[in-house]
C-alpha cells in the first residue's frame, strides 16, 4: 500500500456543504469541450456501495477516481442527504476507502481502510462518528481484514479474515524475511492461479466474531473459503457461502451454510442449507428470520451459459428450495428482502438493460421497479418508500438515484463540472437476423454531428464475457468513438445475457461460430442501409472481445483495423497457464484428449488468413487471459508481414488500473482505427 492519509473529520450537517459535483477533477476547469475527449474519460468519478442510514435521512457511498499527478486510482467514501441538498466528504480526497457501513442506530459509519506510511500495512475496520472527530482504528488483525458486517445490535462484527502465512514465511520471531532471498512457490492445490492475486497457497478465508476486545473469535475453518457472511435478523446465527463439496478447487458446487454466532461456544458447527449441486449464492435472511433468499443455478452441467435464478428456502435447513423466477429466464443477482418480507428486491440482465426489480415471496409475481433503459448496478432499501440505487444510462454517467415511491431523485451528478457542454452522441436499439435467424441487437453510436445520408466509418465494439451484455448504462468506448466521427455498434451476439438461455448457450462449444454470424449480419445490415462505409470498417474487444475479434479476422477480410486486448488464440496452451481449468474441461473436456469441437474453433491454426492489420495489446501481469496469447498471435502476424504491434503494459492484470496506462490504451485505439479504418 502507498503512503495513506489522516482521516478528514466528518463535518455536520449544519455546516456548510461541499458538493461532489463542484469535486471533480482540474478537467472540469480545461476542458469545455463540445465533444467527449480521453481525458474526460479518465476523469470522470463513479459511485458504488450505496448504504442508506438507518433513519433514511443519509445514504453512503464509495467514489472511485483517478489522480493523474499520482497515476493511480482512489477510493473515498461520501455521504449525501436523501433530500439532496447537502453531501459531504467522509474520508480525505487523496486515499482509498471501501465498504462503508452504518451502525445500526446510525451514529457510526464503520469502512475497511489502510493507514500509515508503511506499504505493507493492512486493512482494517475504522470508525467514523457522525458527531465528528478523527476516524478510529477498530480491529487490528495482524493480517488484516477483508471484509465485515455489524451485528443487529451494534455490539459486535463478522469479520472475514485470510489465514496469517506460516512463521517461517513472514519472518515472526526472526526478524523480518529478506526480500533479495526470495523463497520458492510450492504449490500443491489444483487451482492454483488467480488473477491479481497470483499463485496460490493454502490459506483461506474464514469467519470471525469481534465485539471490540480481546483476539476475534473464528468460527469457521477448514481447506475451504467462506464468504459473503449475513447475520440473522435475531443475531444468533450466520449465513454463508462456501464450497464445501469435495475439492473446491474442482467444481463450482458453491452452497449456503449456518453457523452460530455465539462466541462463547467451543465448536461451531455447520448447517448446510441447500443442496442443489450448482452454485447457490448471495444469501439474504428474511425479516422474521425463518427464510433464506439467494441466487442459485440449477443447471450446473451449462456452467456460465447457465440462468441465475431467485430461491427461497426454509432457514432451518434441510428444505426444499422454491424458484421464484423459473419463468423468468434471465440473469438476476444482489437479493434483498422488502422490510415487510413480502417481496425480494433484485438486479436483472434483460434485454440490454439492467433493470432493478421485486418478487412477490408469495405467488412470484415481478414487478419492474425502474422500467425504460436505465442500468442499475447496485442498491440498498430501506421501508417500502425508499431505495438508494447506483444506475446510468446512455446520456448520464453512474450517479445515485434515489426512488421515492413512485419518484426518482438524482441526488448526486459528479460529473456535471467536467461534462458541461460536452454534446454526446446519439444512441439507437438495432434488431437484425443473425445465426440461424435469431433476432439480435446492437446498441448504434452516431456522431454528435451525424447527418442522415452520409456512409460512416464504423468501429464494431465486441464485449466480454463471454457471457455478459451491452446495455444501457454510459459506455465510455461508444460515446468515445461517436466523438472522433465514427458510428459505433455495439452488438450484443449469441452468448450474451440478456435474451435467454438458449441463445446464451448457442455458444457452448463453438465460440466465434454463432456470434461472427450475428456480428457479421449486423455489419451486412449497416452497410446496406447505407450507415456504413464498407471500406471504412474497423473491429476491436477486450477479453471475450478480444477473442471474438480474433475469429473475424481469421474468418473475414472486411475489416480495415483490428485492436484485440487480452485475448486467446491458442486453446490448449491456456489450460494450466490461466486460472479456468474447471471451465476449460466443462466445456470442451479434457484437453489432451481428442475434441473435434475444440479443434473446430481453434484460432490459432487459421491465423494465415488474416489480412487485416491489427493491433494487439495485454497485461504483463494478467493470468486470466495470460499475455502469451497476444504474443502469439503478435508472432504470427508479424511473420507473415502483417501490419501489427505488440503494446504489453507492465504491472497491470486483466482489468487496468494505472491511469496513465488507461490514457495510453484510449489512446492506442483511436489512433490505429485512425490509420486503418478513418483514412479515405
Amino acid at each position: 500500500m502507498k503512503k495513506w492519509f489522516k482521516i478528514h473529520s466528518i463535518i455536520a450537517a449544519s455546516a456548510t456543504a461541499f458538493m461532489l459535483s463542484g469535486n471533480s477533477t482540474a478537467l472540469a476547469d480545461d476542458n469545455k469541450s463540445t465533444v467527449l475527449t480521453v481525458d474526460h474519460l479518465v476523469g470522470m468519478q463513479a459511485p458504488r456501495d450505496v448504504q442508506l442510514s438507518p433513519e433514511g435521512n443519509w445514504v453512503a457511498y464509495v467514489v472511485s477516481r483517478n489522480d493523474m499527478e499520482k497515476d493511480r486510482g482512489f477510493n473515498q467514501i461520501w455521504m449525501t442527504s436523501t433530500d439532496g441538498k447537502t453531501t459531504l466528504p467522509m474520508t480525505a480526497s487523496y486515499a482509498s476507502a471501501s465498504s462503508p457501513r452504518w451502525n445500526p442506530d446510525g451514529s457510526t459509519l464503520a469502512f475497511v481502510g489502510t493507514r500509515g506510511s508503511d506499504k505493507d500495512a493492512k486493512s482494517q475496520v475504522w470508525l467514523l462518528n457522525r458527531m465528528g472527530g478523527e476516524a478510529q482504528q477498530y480491529t487490528h488483525v495482524k493480517q488484516g481484514v477483508s471484509g465485515f458486517a455489524w451485528s443487529q445490535d451494534g455490539t459486535r462484527m463478522l469479520l472475514t479474515i485470510r489465514d496469517p502465512k506460516p512463521e517461517a514465511e513472514d519472518g515472526e520471531g526472526k526478524g523480518k524475511p529478506d526480500k533479495d532471498k526470495p523463497k520458492p512457490w510450492v504449490i500443491d492445490r489444483l487451482q492454483f492461479k488467480q488473477d491479481y492475486v497470483g499463485y496460490l497457497d493454502r490459506r483461506r478465508s474464514h469467519l470471525y466474531l469481534y465485539d471490540g476486545e480481546g483476539d476475534p473469535v473464528q468460527i469457521t475453518s477448514g481447506d475451504y473459503d467462506d464468504r459473503d457472511p449475513q447475520w440473522s435478523p435475531d443475531g444468533t446465527r450466520i449465513a454463508f457461502t462456501s464450497k464445501r463439496d469435495g475439492d473446491p478447487d474442482a467444481n463450482t458446487n458453491s452452497d449456503i451454510w449456518l453457523v452460530s454466532a455465539d462466541a462463547s461456544a467451543d465448536d461451531h458447527p455447520l448447517t448446510q442449507v441447500t443442496t442443489n449441486k450448482g452454485s447457490d449464492d448471495n444469501p439474504a435472511w428474511s425479516p422474521d428470520g425463518k427464510t433464506i433468499a439467494y441466487t442459485t443455478t440449477i443447471e450446473p452441467e451449462k456452467f456460465w451459459y447457465a440462468t441465475d435464478h431467485l430461491a427461497v428456502i426454509d432457514a432451518s435447513g434441510g428444505g426444499t428450495a422454491r424458484l421464484l423466477t423459473r419463468d423468468y429466464d434471465r440473469m438476476i443477482s444482489n437479493p434483498e428482502f422488502s422490510s415487510d418480507g413480502k417481496s425480494i428486491y433484485f438486479t436483472a440482465a434483460d434485454g440490454g438493460n439492467r433493470p432493478l426489480m421485486k418478487a412477490n415471496v408469495r405467488s412470484g409475481k415481478l414487478e419492474t421497479i425502474t422500467e425504460g433503459d436505465v442500468s442499475v448496478r447496485g442498491f440498498d432499501t430501506l421501508g417500502k418508500n425508499l431505495i438508494a440505487t447506483v444506475q446510468s444510462s446512455h446520456h448520464a454517467p453512474v450517479d445515485i438515484t434515489l426512488i421515492k415511491g413512485s419518484k426518482s431523485v438524482r441526488v448526486t451528478s459528479l460529473n456535471a463540472d467536467l461534462l458541461d457542454g460536452v454534446t454526446l452522441g446519439n444512441v439507437e436499439r438495432l434488431k437484425v437476423a443473425g445465426w440461424n435467424g435469431d433476432m439480435v441487437e446492437s446498441f448504434v453510436y452516431y456522431p454528435p454531428d451525424y447527418k442522415a445520408g452520409n456512409a460512416y466509418p464504423t468501429i464494431f465494439v465486441l464485449h466480454g464475457g463471454p457471457v455478459g451484455q451491452h446495455d444501457a448504462s454510459f459506455d465510455a468506448w461508444g460515446q468515445l468513438y461517436a466523438a472522433n466521427g465514427y458510428i459505433a455498434v455495439l452488438p450484443n451476439p449469441h452468448g450474451s445475457s440478456g435474451y435467454g438461455q438458449p441463445f446464451t448457450f448457442a455458444l457452448n462449444r463453438q465460440w466465434g461460430v454463432p456470434d461472427f454470424a450475428d456480428v457479421d449480419a449486423v455489419a451486412d445490415h449497416m452497410v446496406k442501409a447505407g450507415l456504413s462505409d464498407p471500406k471504412r470498417l474497423g473491429v476491436g474487444g477486450w477479453s471475450y472481445g478480444g477473442i471474438l475479434t480474433n475469429y473475424m479476422i481469421t474468418k473475414s477480410n472486411r475489416f480495415a483495423g483490428a485492436v484485440t486486448g487480452a485475448s486467446v488464440v491458442n486453446h490448449l496452451a491456456n489450460y494450466g497457464h490461466d486460472m479456468y481449468q474447471n471451465t476449460w474441461e466443462a466445456e470442451f473436456g479434457l484437453p489432451w484428449e481428442q475434441n473435434d469441437d475444440l479443434d473446430a474453433i481453434d484460432i490459432f491454426s487459421k491465423l494465415g488468413n488474416v489480412t487485416t492489420p491489427t493491433l494487439v495489446m495485454g497485461g504483463k501481469e494478467d493470468w486470466n487471459v495470460p499475455i502469451q496469447n497476444s504474443e502469439q498471435l503478435y508472432q504470427v502476424l508479424k511473420r507473415r508481414g502483417i501490419d501489427t504491434q505488440l503494446v504489453v503494459y507492465p504491472g497491470e492484470h486483466h482489468g487496468f488500473r494505472r491511469p496513465s496506462f488507461q490514457v495510453d490504451r484510449y489512446n492506442r485505439f483511436l489512433d490505429w482505427f485512425k490509420k486503418y479504418v478513418k483514412t479515405e
